[in-house]
């Protein structure tokens, strides 16, 4: 068995508080949250009173000033008992950070430690209809008028979009400048202007409240925006590796578990007189996933080791992105394989995995995104 190195005593011991949150407050409610479309606020806030959300932030805005590998812990066994559903690393991780490192010292103390509870959750909206992966193709734009901005625009496949209270979102305050005219900005969700969309119907990540968003002559202040106007592309592009790491650590964790119940399937169903694990293609399938698990485990936990000593770079966080979220999808399919019909029913967490595990290589920045950063890295920027 690989054995981990990356975590310490007290990382595990936290492990066993997520690991038993999960087993009580999540796993049994999900497969309810996934006819509704959205997981509820109350698993939100009981998330907050056990430590589960924004345990990085600094103590004096609600967190618990812990390192990176507790947010990771709370991905991981979120990730192993296949609860797509809870948006809490992307709150957590994703949201807040933006906040805490380029806000003002009055959205910090306003915002942060509401989010460390859970009474108020984030969402950042970056896509848009004509705008995916290229940032720099937005079209929602905020205007200065006085003392607000002028948001106009929408936004679209926005995660934690339905339950959100805030949102941080990517628009052009200079529409001639292009990249260098992007800037971001903190919405609150309840402002004359804002406009929630229904909820998309996805084929995968069902209890995740995913939605479009829309802004019409919604005005905030000029202190809603976050850090320096103009910024907002440099912003988004320090923020992504984090961001980029955390799915490879999902689909890392998404794979062990895969893995596993494989094997207690296959073990215990029998075809032709004995259990499928009995056959030496099943042995042989099963061999491959666990070589293929192992080498995403290694590089992975690698590459948080680089993260924590703020080492790792926009192209070590796109391998890591592109080779785990591909190498899942072609995984899963073996193993939904060895689970024959059964595995197509949605009731098998092997056949949810599988269906959530599609966006991986879309969400964050495409496939094709992260050959054309890694690409650029190997031919000199040609």
């Amino acid at each position: 068995m690989f054995k981990r190195t990356i975590y310490s005593e007290d990382h595990e011991l936290f492990r066993d508080q997520v690991r038993k949150f999960v087993n009580t407050e999540i796993t049994p409610f999900h497969a309810e949250w996934e006819k509704t479309g959205r997981v509820s606020r109350e698993a939100w806030l009981k998330a907050g009173k056990n430590g589960l959300l924004c345990a990085t932030m600094p103590e004096q805005y609600g967190g618990a000033g812990a390192d990176f590998l507790f947010s990771m812990v709370v991905m991981e066994e979120l990730a192993h008992a296949g609860a797509m559903g809870p948006g809490f690393p992307l709150h957590s991780d994703i949201v807040a950070p933006y906040i805490l490192h380029y806000g003002t010292e009055a959205l910090k103390q306003k915002w942060l430690p509401k989010m460390a509870t859970g009474e108020v959750i984030g969402a950042i909206a970056m896509t848009e209809p004509g705008a995916g992966s290229d940032v720099q193709a937005i079209k929602t734009v905020a205007i200065r008028d006085g003392d607000d901005y002028v948001i106009n625009g929408q936004k679209v496949f926005i995660t934690n979009g339905g339950n959100s209270d805030i949102v941080i979102v990517a628009c052009k305050t200079d529409p001639s400048l292009g990249a260098k005219g992007t800037s971001l900005m903190l919405i609150e969700t309840d402002r004359s202007g804002f406009e929630k969309g229904a909820l998309l119907e996805k084929i995968g990540w069902k209890a995740q409240d995913t939605c479009e968003l829309f802004f019409n002559d919604l005005r905030v202040p000029v202190g809603n925006l976050i850090g320096v106007e103009g910024r907002g592309f440099y912003q988004l592009m320090e923020q992504l590796p984090q961001e980029r790491l955390m799915q490879a650590v999902r689909a890392t964790s998404i794979l062990e578990a895969a893995l596993e119940w494989s094997l207690e399937y296959t073990s215990e169903r029998k075809a032709f007189g004995r259990a499928i694990a009995e056959f030496q293609n099943t042995r042989f399938k099963l061999a491959e996933i666990k070589a293929q698990a192992v080498l995403m485990r290694v590089f992975t936990d690698r590459c948080l080791e680089m993260h924590m000593n703020k080492e790792l770079d926009a192209v070590d966080a796109a391998l890591a992105k592109m080779l785990t979220s591909e190498t899942l999808c072609k995984c899963l399919d073996e193993c939904l394989q060895l689970f024959g019909g059964y595995g197509y029913m949605w009731e098998y967490p092997i056949a949810r995995a599988w269906a959530d595990a599609r966006v991986g290589r879309i969400a964050g920045g495409t496939g094709e995104i992260m050959r054309e950063i890694i690409g650029r890295s190997v031919t000199g920027g040609r």
